[in-house]
């Protein structure tokens, strides 16, 4: 998906602070990252790394010398490279982005028919992040520009702007992706992650609203545009994305995942031995379970991370099935002869997992049970980047549908319906094709609960398709 951070000072350089709290951000993104500082008397500098071979930090850390300023930003991204560098009108600025735009071929020609050129990238496409560029420099300032984003692209799109005169703030219009800013004595951070502030000495100290603008200086901030009043954020952040300790909208990732697992436990009639998880966004729903459930929470899985840390997943989808199941190692002594299940986040293909349950049958596994921290995936995300899938029969649900009804489009709505008849029989049906004893999913209901934010206030598209705004509704 991406992360970005951003940090400003009175009088310390900001280097240190803004290295450790992008990389703080490496859970987000695996493809590039990137880092830029203002100095008043050197001015901008920039630096641009692959991190498909590396990690973040191998690859900043021998050049963090160069960087000069109190005030920087950086970017962990799954699209093109940032930041990038403008000079118009406006000023000069440096920019990162975590956007989705699905409109960008039109945006493209649209700036190309007003004369305006598109740099040529080593991926081959278009890079969003000028695009969002492009768009900002139409405006008389800088509100006017991002508002001409928000009407304009067709998705989502937040952002980070390091002007000569501090730093920039704008959370996407619905607000789908999070921001928020942190401060301590003499500096002001930054983060989609609120994970990054902790160890860097920050307090959480305001969310940015959905569509709202705050210009951030070394002795303050100030809110330049005011939020919208309706919000869609992504209740995939919690289940999912969201590093344990980080909080969004208020609520700890940790937390919920908690309350997901007690819910899912208490009520959930299955006799088994233990509760464990497949690492690591589903350990805080297993140990909720356990809870929920009276049963001990055990280690089936143990995650190897000295020689495989979460940047080094490469982009291909079979290379990544294969070292995603090389970085897991069960322990047979914990499985043998026991009733096992298992909590994970959410079932996209099922390819990973269909590997994983005949590993534990074949290491004496007595039964092994699934239990799944969101709702069936039944839609694409057309708001943020959720994976790399390029088409919904990517989806195991959609595959199911496709094989029972015809078309994998048809009669969708009564398999989003938690107990429909449809319902139940696609889970039967992924239950036997992944060779589980049973499975179970949580509820709408459960996961709203435990997130603790109004169902409207929440974006649930990928579930039951709902919050799927056209153009029009979108813009702001």
């Amino acid at each position: 998906m991406g992360g970005i951070f951003g940090t400003i000072a009175r009088e310390n350089p900001c280097v240190t602070d803004l290295f450790y709290g992008t990389d703080y951000h490496s859970h987000l993104g695996t493809r590039r990252a990137g880092l830029a500082t203002y100095s008043t008397e050197e001015g901008f500098f920039r630096s641009i790394h692959s991190l498909e071979s590396s990690y973040f930090r191998t690859k900043f850390e021998p050049e963090l010398c160069k960087f000069r300023g109190n005030s920087g930003i950086g970017v962990i991204s799954d699209t093109d490279a940032q930041p990038l560098l403008m000079n118009s009108h406006l000023g000069r600025f440096a920019i990162v982005t975590v956007a989705k735009v699905n409109n960008q071929d039109a945006i493209s020609a649209d700036l190309l028919s007003k004369n305006l050129p598109l740099s040529e990238f080593s991926s081959g496409k278009i890079n969003p992040t000028e695009l969002v560029s492009l768009l900002i420099i139409q405006g008389n300032d800088f509100v006017e520009g991002i508002e001409n984003v928000y009407r304009t692209v067709k998705g989502s799109c937040t952002m980070l702007l390091l002007t000569e005169d501090g730093i920039i703030a704008a959370r996407d219009s619905w607000g789908r992706t999070p921001l928020a800013i942190g401060r301590k004595d003499g500096a002001y951070a930054i983060a989609s992650e609120t994970t990054a502030f902790a160890n860097l000495g920050y307090e959480i100290d305001k969310f940015i609203g959905p569509g709202e603008i705050v210009r951030i200086k070394a002795d303050g901030y100030e809110v330049i545009r005011k939020p919208n009043p309706k919000m869609q954020i992504c209740s995939f952040l919690w289940i999912y994305y969201g590093f344990p300790t980080s909080v969004y909208e208020g609520k700890n990732v940790e937390e919920m995942r908690n309350e997901t697992g007690r819910i899912m436990g208490r009520e959930d009639k299955t006799e088994v031995d233990c509760s464990c998880s497949i690492p690591d966004s589903g350990i805080g729903m297993a140990i909720g379970y356990a809870e929920g459930h009276n049963v001990p929470y055990k280690n089936g899985f143990s995650k190897y991370t000295p020689t495989w840390p979460r940047s080094f997943m490469p982009i291909n989808q079979e290379t990544r099935n294969l070292v995603a199941k090389m970085k897991l190692i069960p322990n047979s002594a914990i499985l043998k002869g026991k009733r096992v299940l298992f909590c994970d986040d959410s079932i996209v293909r099922g390819t990973q997992l269909t590997d994983s349950t005949k590993l534990l049958h074949s290491l004496g596994a007595r039964e092994v049970h699934m239990r799944i921290a969101c709702p069936p995936l039944l839609h694409s995300c057309p708001f943020i980047n959720f994976s790399a899938s390029k088409s919904e029969l990517d989806l195991i649900t959609r595959r199911i549908i496709r094989d029972f009804e015809g078309d994998s489009g048809k009669n969708v709505s009564a398999y989003s319906k938690t107990d429909s008849p449809e319902y139940n029989r696609m889970v039967s049906e992924i239950a036997s094709r992944l060779n589980l004893d049973s499975l179970k999913y949580s509820k709408i209901e459960s996961i709203v609960s435990a997130i603790g934010l109004d169902k409207c206030r929440l974006c649930t598209h990928c579930f039951d398709g709902s919050s799927a705004f056209t153009l029009e509704e979108e813009n702001v």
